[in-house]
């Protein structure tokens, strides 16, 4: 997926990014009859934030769109394999959500009642119960814990990606690396093309998923995406006897974490009560996640907080610790559909730490109104123009850090 592919002079639609949101856009596109779909990506497809993702799949959202948007993405990654012919192996190992605090609980009761007359699957567990679907676990101490038949994880979240990659192709599609898009190209108010290092492709319809650099393109067609980046940390232990590959993800809400198996022993990570800024786009063009800056002790504490629970974590030498960047918006929702200012334009972004496993109904929803036809979905939740401009970039990066670190924070606490 590199150079070596030759870079088209037009094409019927660009998408700027070859991770989740990109590809998961440009294969519905592929797959829906838009005729010539090209992707374009700085890097290597999949190696960006997405490739780190923990792959991750929840079934019990915080609302009704949610929840079906979350069912939605879950259906197009299980039939991948048979619709595509590619390789995609998913886990269905169910989850398990879990809060040591009343207040933590009670959030999840309500979730859980909310998600049950929405025709989520779910039931309540005690500590036994715990203990015997995920032997990794403690079941003492925790006043809510319920198992979530239907979720499920990717191991290595990449495949995923190369499964998308691949299913581009094979509806007809392009996905071409190291090809960065330096300038949106506009005439008249609407989208005319994208300038490369190799050349111009002319197009009169872009999406602009470039993930952690998405405002940075937008930009060069004067269109303000309102986002800010953080960055995101997790770790994988060295392998630990007794850990079985199907076991439950588990996510402990009160502390803020979560972990799954992978790889003979377990991943975790979390969501920092003071997360750090970063700026892909003023770090320079050179700059990868693999530049991402690691702070051990963020780690530490995430572990910590899982140890009473998974009390594995806390001695177990880790194997790989990563970072990525996540994409927040001020209210914790994504961003999809046409962004005002240029006519065919189109944004797919805002992370907001479950774009990974949202993006494959996110795909579709855009795909379908790009088309001009009804989506599955109402995608209204998501137009990315519901901001207006009034927020400053200090005010993008105040509500990004909030609802980072409130990602599972009772709303009455």
């Amino acid at each position: 997926m590199s150079r070596s592919i030759a870079l088209p002079t037009e094409a019927d639609v660009v998408v700027v990014g070859a991770g989740a949101f990109g590809l998961g856009a440009a294969y519905q596109l592929a797959r829906l009859g838009a005729g010539r779909v090209l992707v374009l990506d700085a890097r290597e497809p999949g190696t960006q934030s997405s490739g780190r993702a923990a792959g991750l799949f929840k079934s019990v959202q915080a609302d009704e769109p949610l929840t079906r948007l979350a069912a939605l993405s879950r259906e197009i990654v299980l039939g991948l394999a048979a619709a595509e012919g590619v390789d995609n192996p998913v886990v269905r190992s169910g989850s398990i959500l879990a809060a040591r605090t009343e207040a933590h609980a009670a959030l999840i009761r309500r979730e859980v009642d909310a998600a049950r007359a929405w025709g989520i699957e779910t039931e309540w567990l005690d500590a036994a119960a715990v203990r015997r679907l995920a032997p990794y676990l403690v079941g003492t101490g925790l006043r809510a814990a319920v198992h979530v038949p239907t979720d499920c994880f990717i191991e290595e979240p990449i495949t995923l990606l190369a499964a998308l990659v691949v299913a581009v192709a094979n509806r007809g599609g392009t996905v071409r690396g190291d090809t960065p898009v330096t300038r949106l190209l506009t005439e008249d108010g609407r989208v005319a093309g994208v300038e490369t290092p190799d050349g111009v492709v002319r197009t009169e319809r872009v999406v602009d998923a470039a993930g952690a650099w998405v405002k940075g393109v937008a930009s060069t067609a004067g269109v303000r995406v309102p986002t800010a980046t953080f960055r995101h940390q997790l770790a994988i232990t060295r392998p630990i006897a007794g850990v079985a590959a199907n076991e439950p993800i588990t996510r402990l809400i009160d502390a803020s974490a979560y972990c799954r198996p992978c790889r003979g022993g377990l991943m975790f990570g979390g969501f920092e009560q003071n997360p750090l800024p970063f700026d892909p786009v003023a770090a320079g063009s050179d700059f990868s996640m693999d530049d991402v800056p690691l702070d051990l002790g963020v780690v530490g504490g995430f572990a910590a907080g899982l140890a009473g629970q998974v009390p594995a974590i806390p001695d177990m030498p880790l194997a790989e610790h990563r970072g990525g960047v996540f994409t927040m918006t001020p209210d914790s929702r994504f961003l999809v559909g046409p962004i005002g200012g240029v006519e065919g334009l189109w944004v797919a972004s805002g992370c907001n730490g479950s774009g990974y496993s949202m993006a494959p109904g996110l795909g579709l929803l855009l795909a379908e109104r790009m088309l001009g036809g009804d989506p599955t979905l109402d995608p209204s939740p998501w137009d990315p123009g519901r901001f207006g401009t009034s927020l400053s970039e200090e005010d993008l990066v105040a509500a990004g850090a909030h609802q980072y670190a409130n990602y599972y924070t009772p709303t009455d606490v």
